[in-house]
């Protein structure tokens, strides 16, 4: 088992990032509502904090994770630069009528951008809103990353990566906006937390005062243990795979991997009826020179419909790309005659 001392380093890690001021007056700047002073957090029949309900994160969507280089450490937005951008976002939302109009499908049909906040990132620590430098580990994985946004000729299953082959996002990734699908609801029972993800269909199974899994069992979202802390609920989460960017993998974006040694801390603080303040803090010393720390509010949505992530039924879609485009199979050329030997082969490339 994980040395308990771990755990409460790890607890401890977030406090230096997100403790300059409380998640209520964070969620305030950041333009969300919260309830008056003096506002009871509603409970559980079995006595818990009640965080029950669909968060879905579209209403951050307009949002950055990362701050762009040129606001430099400018947190937030002026209230001009945010009425500029909600406006922005209410004709970016009106595209789908634009199209129907002009009888097109386009991205107004497939992107659900959402709304912005009155942070400039979801980034809150480092100062600038970014990911920190990576070590030399880091830039030597990140250089070797693969995904379909930097092959054109597939090879092996690892040249898509986890997003790719409809696995899984990673952290923190899921639990940062996407252009579309973009629910989280979350359920509770005595002594569990369940974070259902509407990307990739993935559910966080979240006991409380539980003991993490053993290290050589790992998992593509890890092994989380939550604990109250007051109306707080922290979610510590070990046992990662390695194998999923930190980051969202994309035109313009550098691809940040992940190692073994990841780890993340969450903190869901209930500041309305309406309103949780999230906030994660991201380390992974292979990886990264320092930790960052992520905050931002969730709001409810309860008319929010959480649909099937289906992405490629079947999972045929990668073997397609691998046989339409690498020489192993073009032509037939040295193609195995057993699939099987094909993916073991492919999986351990």
């Amino acid at each position: 088992m994980r040395a308990p001392v771990l755990i409460a380093g790890l607890a401890l890690l977030a406090v230096p990032a997100l403790a300059q001021d409380d998640p209520r007056s964070l969620a305030i700047k950041a333009g969300a509502s919260v309830a008056e002073a003096g506002w009871q957090v509603p409970r559980t029949p079995w006595g818990d904090p009640d965080l029950r309900g669909i968060w879905p994160l579209d209403r951050v969507g307009r949002t950055p994770t990362e701050r762009p280089p040129a606001l430099g450490t400018k947190a937030y937005l002026t209230d001009e630069e945010y009425a500029a951008a909600m406006a922005e976002a209410e004709a970016v939302a009106a595209n789908y009528e634009q199209e129907d109009q002009n009888d097109e499908i386009g991205s107004g049909h497939w992107f659900e951008w959402g709304t912005p906040l009155k942070q400039t990132s979801l980034i809150m620590s480092p100062a600038n809103g970014r990911i920190p430098p990576l070590t030399e580990e880091g830039e030597r994985m990140s250089a070797n990353m693969r995904s379909s946004w930097n092959v054109t000729q597939f090879d092996t299953i690892g040249d898509f990566n986890s997003l790719d082959r409809c696995l899984s996002r990673g952290l923190p990734s899921s639990m940062t906006p996407f252009p579309y699908n973009n629910g989280v609801r979350v359920f509770q029972s005595p002594g569990v937390i369940v974070l259902q993800l509407e990307l990739v269909h993935e559910t966080r199974i979240i006991p409380i005062n539980a003991e993490p899994l053993p290290d050589n069992m790992v998992q593509w979202l890890g092994s989380s243990v939550g604990h109250w802390e007051g109306d707080t609920l922290v979610i510590e989460t070990t046992n990662l795979s390695g194998r999923t960017p930190m980051n969202i993998v994309g035109p313009g974006n550098k691809p940040i991997p992940t190692s073994p040694q990841q780890t993340m801390v969450e903190r869901l603080t209930p500041v309305g009826p309406n309103t949780i303040f999230y906030e994660a803090t991201v380390s992974d010393p292979v990886v990264l020179s320092e930790s960052f720390s992520l905050s931002f509010p969730w709001t409810r949505d309860d008319n929010y419909e959480m649909f099937e992530y289906a992405c490629h039924e079947g999972n045929t879609t990668i073997r397609g790309y691998i046989e339409t485009t690498s020489p192993r199979f073009v032509g037939d050329i040295g193609a195995p005659d057993d699939p099987a030997e094909w993916v073991r082969d492919t999986v351990e490339r």
